[in-house]
Formats: C-alpha cells, structure tokens, sequence
C-alpha cells in the first residue's frame, strides 16, 4: 500500500470564516449555536458533527466549495458554544432530530443536503428516516448505527485487540470489580457530583477515541483529552447516549431503511476504521440500493485523513 503524500490542505477548500452565527431557543433548557458560511445563495447544505458532544468545527467548513454551497453548521445540545454545556438533561436523539428541523424552519430553507460522520452519520440517517422529504442527498463517513454489538467493540471488547497499549489507561482507570461494564463505569464517574472525578474519566474516555482514531495516531488529536472542558461535555454525552442506547431500539436504522431508499447517499469509509468497522457501513450499503460505498484503503476513521478527505471533498463535488 502506498500512502499519499498530498497533506490535508492539499485536497481540502481554503479556509472561510462563518458570515452569519446565531443562537437559536429549542426547548425550555436548551438553546443551540449556529452559523453559515459560504456563499449564502449557494446549494444549503447541513453539516452534523460527531459525538455525540463533538461540536462543530472551523475545518469542517472546507469540505464544501465554498462558491456552490451555503455551508450550515450547529453545535448539538450540550456542546460547542450550545448552553447549558454538559447538560444531559432533555439531551437525546429525538430532541435533535427536532432541532434539525427547527433551524430548518428558522433559516428558512425548503430543503437541505445532509452531510456527517461517525454520530453525525447515526443522527443524519435518523433525521432523514423522520423527514425524507427534506434530504436532498446523504454524504456520510465512518457509518456508526449504534447497536450494542458497535458499542461492546470499540468501549469493551474488540478494539482493544488492536489498540491494547491505548486501551490499557482506559480500562484501568475502572477499578477491576467494575471492569465487566466500563460503560456503565463511565457513566457512573462522568455523572458524579465531584467535579474532579467527572474531568478525570472525562479524559480517559476521551483520550481512547482519539488514539483509535486515526490509522496513524496524531498527538493533536491526542491532545483533545488535555482540553477538559472539551473532554467533559464530549465523554459525558457520548456515555448518556449510549447507555440508553441512543434512545431507539436495537437496530432501529436498519428496521427503517426503506424510509430512505430514495435519497442518493454517498457511504465513505476508511477500511481500517477501528472506531467504527467497515462492517455497518458494507451492511448499510447493502440495505440501501441507492447507495455509493466507497471504501477508502488507507484509512482509519478519522475525516481529517487526507484519503478521507480527499472522497468527502469529491462527493460534495459532485452535489
């Protein structure tokens, strides 16, 4: 196998500054940030971060031709520059998906491309089950549905047969009586009311998906799990949602595929994605005929990989 020598600024858009941000009311407790960037007459276009509690990012805004596309960007609940931070209260699947269409309607726009990754690939296919009429087209990376076979993988039993000197802190920060659920170890230290034993699981957990991430691990991304305040509200989130399992049922994406099958999709997936293997993504593929399953060959799971990249940027091209 030979890697590619174009760096990420190589096959990504320059960089673009968002042109309008606001914060938008959803619920009682919640209000979420957003912003545009682009061309604000372009093609819109949604973008879903990962997670859950990942928030959006500057960088994510140069997958886009920033001349065609009217760039959407929102910090899900909880997370990003979205109040109250961390907050898991009112915090599920289906509140999202209501956001979706909330800023829809507040920005006035008819219908939109949805485009995510990892969680964001979960929340997008969950949005476009509940309203297929808004989806213009799906362009998704590292497919993630959320069954408990995916989460006993990457949080327990799977990818530590990979990552086993990564995953060594990440287990060992539970005592070895609780070891059996680390999940729900988790949750138990992320939900505590001792600020210091929330920020110290907040970094153990954080730091086992940033080393996992990416087919050669980078130490930025390692540095994540330093940022505390980061680390807090995407370990603590990620942990509420799974533990009640996304707030669906078991294969819920699956069960409801046929809502979808007339929305183009595009399915890009690293072949070495240990975080979320290219198992989902090849069975997504194949319950949806109207699918493009591009399987990138040197590749982990990150979208800031330059093979990654480099698909994501000519799937949007193609729009």
């Amino acid at each position: 196998m030979q890697l590619s020598s174009e760096s990420i600024d190589d096959v990504l858009f320059p960089h673009i500054e968002a042109h309008t941000e606001g914060k938008l009311q959803v619920s009682e407790i919640h209000t979420i940030a957003w912003e545009r960037s682009g061309n604000p007459d372009g093609i819109p276009v949604i973008v879903i971060h990962g997670g859950p509690g990942g928030g959006s990012q500057p960088s994510y805004r140069r997958y886009f031709n920033p001349e065609k596309f009217d760039i959407i960007q929102f910090d899900q609940r909880g997370c990003g520059q979205s109040t109250p931070y961390a907050e898991l209260e009112d915090n599920n699947t289906h509140a999202s998906v209501s956001d979706l269409e909330v800023l829809r309607e507040h920005l006035e726009i008819d219908k939109w491309h949805v485009f995510g990754g990892s969680w964001g690939s979960t929340l997008s296919l969950i949005y476009a089950q509940n309203h297929p009429n808004r989806a213009l087209s799906l362009v998704l990376r590292g497919i993630f549905m959320c069954r408990k076979g995916e989460l006993q993988w990457f949080y327990q039993d799977g990818a530590s047969h990979i990552f086993p000197d990564a995953f060594d802190s990440y287990r060992d920060h539970i005592p070895e009586p609780e070891q059996h659920n680390l999940i729900e170890a988790y949750y138990s230290r992320l939900t505590s009311g001792d600020a210091e034993i929330r920020r110290a699981a907040a970094r153990e957990w954080t730091r086992w998906e940033m080393a996992t991430s990416r087919l050669f691990p980078d130490p930025e991304y390692l540095e994540k799990a330093e940022d505390l305040d980061f680390a807090v509200a995407f370990a603590r989130i990620e942990c509420h949602y799974f533990i009640n399992a996304i707030f669906v049922e078991e294969a819920h994406i699956l069960n409801n595929v046929s809502k979808i099958t007339s929305i183009p999709t595009t399915i890009v997936q690293g072949r070495y994605d240990v975080v979320c293997p290219t198992k989902s993504a090849w069975e997504l593929h194949k319950a949806l005929p109207n699918s493009n399953l591009i399987i990138v060959p040197d590749a982990g799971h990150s979208m800031g990989e330059v093979s990654i990249a480099r698909e994501l940027v000519a799937a949007t091209d193609s729009i």
